[in-house]
């Protein structure tokens, strides 16, 4: 028995991975967090499979769920939403599970950021733009951020900036930013990414509240940074006529000889 956590992608019900979604179709036990993610991935599961949604229990009944399926020896399919390296309250479970010698694995997912920068078509790290994207959020009630994890700090590093559970302080956010990348640094705001329902709007820092209005609501990613619709960047070596590399050795000394023929 084990139990498989799941990223489940940031909404569109085909942004999942193939293992994940065979995993799904092979446990006889799925618990999802109904609040994220979408319940077209159930179609996925068996058709006598108990479907259990997670957005209203405590982690005790979690766990106790998977206790339950645990002694039964079923396969658990354990969805949340995007992926579950960041923000998926994922850790708290396998610490659980640790200490209750239940197996697991985990199986990444397409995270929001990713999602978000798809639907603007856009390249978060551009040559002599930006080579950096920092994923952080602001304080909220069911976690506070380490005093040095400010925007502010991350800021300064000029680096692309994808804010996540933060569009209800936007104003916040565009204050302490404003300073650092200037009025005109392009940000753009997307609401569910992937879902079909998704919206977009794109603005500058001192533009972006008049842009909003009062159309905000939380499950919005925030991305500002100067890469954001530039069109005077460099080009990368990597695909320059005169750049040697392995797979296409250049010049009368190349790096990596041994390919060269």
């Amino acid at each position: 028995m084990t139990v498989h956590f799941i990223g489940a992608g940031p909404g569109a019900a085909d942004l999942i991975t193939i293992r994940g979604r065979d995993l799904i179709a092979s446990c006889p036990v799925c618990l999802y967090a109904g609040s994220l993610v979408p319940e077209a991935l159930l179609s996925h599961c068996p058709d006598d499979a108990r479907i259990v949604n997670t957005a209203r229990m405590s982690l005790d009944e979690i766990i106790a769920e998977i206790e339950t399926a645990h002694v039964a020896g079923h396969d658990i399919a354990r969805l949340h939403s995007g992926d579950l390296s960041v923000w998926s309250a994922m850790g708290e479970q396998l610490r659980r599970l640790r200490a209750l010698d239940i197996p697991y694995d985990v199986t990444p997912g397409v995270p929001s950021f990713a999602a978000a920068a798809a639907a603007l078509n856009a390249e978060l790290t551009l040559p002599g733009v930006v080579q950096s994207v920092i994923l952080t959020r602001t304080s909220g009630r069911a976690t506070a951020m380490p005093d040095t994890e400010t925007l502010e700090n991350f800021a300064r590093t000029g680096a692309t900036l994808a804010i996540h559970l933060s569009v209800h302080v936007l104003e916040k956010v565009i204050t302490e930013l404003t300073p650092h990348y200037g009025p005109d640094c392009p940000v753009a705001v997307v609401w569910r990414a992937s879902w079909p329902d998704q919206r977009i709007v794109k603005a500058t820092l001192s533009t972006l509240q008049t842009a909003i209005g009062a159309e905000m609501e939380r499950t919005a990613l925030i991305l500002v940074g100067h890469a954001l619709g530039a069109e005077d960047f460099g080009e990368s070596r990597l695909y320059a006529e005169d750049y040697d590399r392995r797979f296409r050795p250049t010049g009368q000394n190349p790096r990596f000889p041994e390919t060269a023929e």
